[in-house]
């Protein structure tokens, strides 16, 4: 894969015919390297050589299908890496196979993704976690994946928090003593973002104003604190300086794939290997801009396991087509299905209560 100067440049059109066929190349691959991919296929009406108009034509699997079942399309002896979802405690976990080309080939593009809001070089970089989260690199949470993989794109990494789960003010204070003048990344899960980092920089006086903050999940527990999208934003902004903030949307189960807010806020971006469809949870047809639904994501990066065309048990909506910043959907996420599984990353911190 070629990578552009920018991976958000296709307007939705070029990007919908470009990933039609890259997607039915990789439903092809993965059903000839995956008895049980081949077994779905067939029992719902997907047999060799159907085609397709449509992205949103497309067979999905839903995401839930990643608990119960190991699906993957190399062998044994190729699996590099085992990643796990995160979960209630008790619950099942998905569980994604990738073998050293997936793997590689995820990281070279979350890069691409990351660098057109960080730049292209290495910055000083705070980590919102604690480095216990990284015991065992080769079987990962969905946290832990995701702290390792941002840790990449820094240096000089300092954690928030101590061995035990306790903000330590003195690191991050010499941290920003010694990088503070400069750019410097950071990178969190939402709830954590806002407890262990703004708590502390707003109650210590921290000026954290040429930071650039990456964050994700956890907003449940925000909005439970009166704490949303916009919010999060002004009390950052206005309490510590910090104005360069991007939330991101992205699961263990499309491993690579972000998709990123706009510099203002006004919603998040696929990528141009990536798209999202809204689906009516009664019929399951696409529906149009501005009308909720279920969230199905498509990506071309999946191919040690058929993980490229996602139903997901979360909730959006699309604001917008080629109107905002970067060109393609422009969307957000509202919540979870009813009864779906409460899943992952900072909610399931146990320090934070």
């Amino acid at each position: 894969m070629t990578l552009a100067t920018s991976v958000f440049s296709k307007p939705q059109a070029q990007r919908e015919a470009d990933l039609l066929d890259e997607l039915v190349a990789l439903t092809d691959h993965h059903r000839a390297r995956s008895l049980e991919y081949r077994r779905i296929l067939d029992a719902t009406g997907h047999p060799v050589g159907r085609t397709y108009e449509r992205v949103a034509d497309l067979p999905w699997l839903p995401v839930r299908l990643f608990k119960t079942h190991a699906l993957k399309s190399v062998p044994d002896d190729e699996v590099f890496k085992l990643l796990t979802s995160s979960g209630t405690t008790g619950a099942e976990v998905s569980r994604i196979f990738l073998d050293k080309e997936a793997a590689a080939l995820q990281q070279r593009m979350l890069s691409a993704v990351l660098q057109q809001v960080v730049g292209p070089s290495r910055l000083p970089m705070l980590l919102v976690d604690t480095k216990g989260l990284l015991k065992n690199r080769r079987s990962l949470s969905a946290r832990g994946a995701g702290v390792l993989g941002l840790m990449n794109f820094g240096r000089n990494h300092v954690f928030v928090l101590d061995e035990e789960d306790r903000p330590d003010v003195e690191a991050v204070r010499t941290f920003l003593d010694k990088h503070g003048s400069e750019p410097f990344l950071i990178f969190g899960f939402t709830f954590m973002a806002w407890l262990y980092l703004y708590e502390l920089a707003s109650n210590e006086g921290l000026d954290l104003s040429n930071g650039i903050l990456i964050h994700s999940g956890g907003w449940k527990k925000l909005i439970d604190r009166a704490v949303d999208n916009a919010e999060f934003r002004r009390r950052f902004a206005a309490d510590t300086g910090l104005t360069k903030i991007y939330n991101y949307y992205g699961m263990v189960e499309q491993i690579g794939t972000i998709y990123l807010e706009g510099p203002s806020g006004d919603g998040l971006y696929c990528p141009d290997f990536a798209d999202v469809i809204i689906r009516d949870p009664v019929t399951w047809a696409e529906v149009p801009v501005g009308t909720p639904g279920v969230v199905e994501v498509v990506s071309t990066l999946p191919r040690s396991y058929p993980g490229h065309v996602l139903l997901t048990e979360d909730l959006g909506v699309i604001h917008g087509i080629d109107d905002g910043t970067w060109p393609g959907k422009r969307f957000s996420i509202i919540g979870r299905l009813p009864r779906a599984e409460a899943r992952g990353c900072s909610d399931t911190f146990e320090g934070a209560s």
